[in-house]
């Protein structure tokens, strides 16, 4: 009698193991992240609700992963731990050139013509100008992260294209970075730095909602208009979900008109994009050691 117990109770702990490995959802969650370009607190509070209405529009379960950091978002995209990403210019062009038949499928109204802000304090003797303000080389400087495209790369860039010179050889002091763009602000306006380069979208939207004086921390150069943030899929949607299941989410991107969503992000719209619509960004990223 011992034995039979015995075995129908390894019987039935061998069925339910199987059941568990053949029911697991983990493989037909769709997760989706996002660079962490402003405080991480208010994230999960903005893409939660994102993540809800893909799983409304899709009929697919979709959860929304936090980052830690810029290169944290590729790092988990390059894994497959998430399947799809709101990143930015370069960080969208790195992770495309991780993952094989990785896609950049949506975009906001702004992004194809995007620009970057130099700030300072209105302490720092610099003053606002058309031309770019060689003056900022005696001030103390941030960027934003070191995988930002409009914190870092393509602030980088037009200091070079216009200095001839490295940030590192331009400033008198060797820049910082302050992890995301509201730290970047903050950091200017409260006056531990002098200037720094921020994602425009970030500092209006402060001044828009009273979190920042334009007359302390104050635009003194904005750059040329470059390609920037993007949503990429992971190729692996195809196979958890079927094939044209891409084009399904990319629809269903563009479809977000709700103004709540939307300022999750924040953008006026959301249209399609293409890889090729970041081949500057893949350019610059090449020239300036960021891609290999």
């Amino acid at each position: 009698m011992k034995l039979w117990t015995a075995l129908a109770l390894g019987i039935l702990v061998a069925v339910s193991a199987g059941i568990g490995c053949t029911s697991s959802t983990d493989s037909k969650t769709l997760r989706f992240t996002a660079i962490p370009d402003q405080n991480t607190t208010e994230l999960k509070e903005k893409f939660g609700p994102v993540a809800d209405y893909l799983e409304k529009t899709l009929g697919v379960t979709v959860e929304y992963v936090p980052a830690t950091d810029y290169q944290a978002s590729v790092d988990m995209f390059k894994n497959g731990d998430v399947h799809l990403a709101w990143f930015g210019g370069l960080t969208g062009v790195q992770a495309r050139h991780a993952v094989s038949g990785a896609r950049a499928i949506a975009q906001g109204v702004e992004d194809p013509q995007y620009k970057s802000y130099f700030i300072a304090h209105k302490d720092s003797g610099i003053e606002p100008g058309t031309s770019f303000p060689a003056g900022i080389a005696k001030c103390s400087f941030t960027f934003g992260s070191e995988s930002s495209t409009s914190g870092r790369l393509m602030p980088e860039y037009f200091i070079r294209n216009n200095t001839g010179k490295a940030p590192a050889e331009f400033f008198a002091n060797q820049p910082g970075f302050s992890g995301n763009h509201d730290k970047t602000v903050e950091l200017v306006e409260s006056g531990q730095y002098q200037a720094g380069a921020v994602s425009y979208t970030t500092y209006d939207k402060r001044v828009a909602a009273g979190k920042t004086d334009p007359n302390v921390c104050r635009i003194v150069w904005q750059t040329p208009f470059y390609a920037d943030y993007n949503f990429t899929a992971h190729p692996e949607l195809e196979t958890m979900f079927g094939a044209g299941f891409i084009d399904k989410l990319q629809k269903a991107l563009i479809d977000m008109k709700e103004p709540a969503l939307l300022q999750a992000f924040p953008r006026s719209g959301i249209i399609a994009a293409k890889n090729e619509d970041f081949a500057g960004i893949v350019e610059v990223a090449k020239n300036l050691g960021f891609l290999k």
